[in-house]
C-alpha cells in the first residue's frame, strides 16, 4: 500500500481500535495485524500525534508488577473519526474516478 496512503488511514484505525477498547502499544499492534502491518516504530510516533491533538489520553497501571501505558479515545478523536467517515463520500468518488467513471457535478 503506498505509504502516504496508508499513513493516513493509520492515524484513524487506531482511533477505531481505541473506540472500541481502551488498550496500550503492543495489544493495538496485534489487534491491528489482521487488518493493517503496524510496527512500534509506526505506531508510537501516531500515539503521540494524536496526544498532542488531545484525541486520546493516557493513564497507566500496573502490569506484571510494571506500568504499562493505556491509551483511551477522547471526544476529540471520536469527531476525528466521525468526520473522516463523513468525507468517505469524497473518496468514494475519488476512487471512482481512478477506476474510469466520469466525474458528476
Amino acid at each position: 500500500m503506498n505509504t502516504q496512503l496508508k499513513k493516513g488511514l493509520l492515524d484513524i484505525c487506531v482511533l477505531a481500535e481505541l473506540e472500541r477498547k481502551e488498550s496500550y502499544g503492543y495489544a493495538i499492534i496485534n489487534d491491528l495485524a489482521p487488518l493493517i502491518e503496524v510496527s512500534e516504530s509506526t505506531l508510537y510516533p501516531i500515539l503521540k500525534r494524536l496526544l498532542a491533538k488531545k484525541a486520546i489520553t493516557t493513564k497507566s497501571k500496573i502490569h506484571n508488577n510494571r506500568f504499562r501505558k493505556y491509551y483511551q479515545i477522547t471526544d476529540v478523536g471520536r469527531q476525528e473519526i466521525a468526520d473522516f467517515v463523513g468525507e468517505w463520500g469524497q473518496v468514494e468518488k475519488i476512487i471512482g474516478f481512478i477506476k474510469g467513471a466520469e466525474i458528476d457535478e
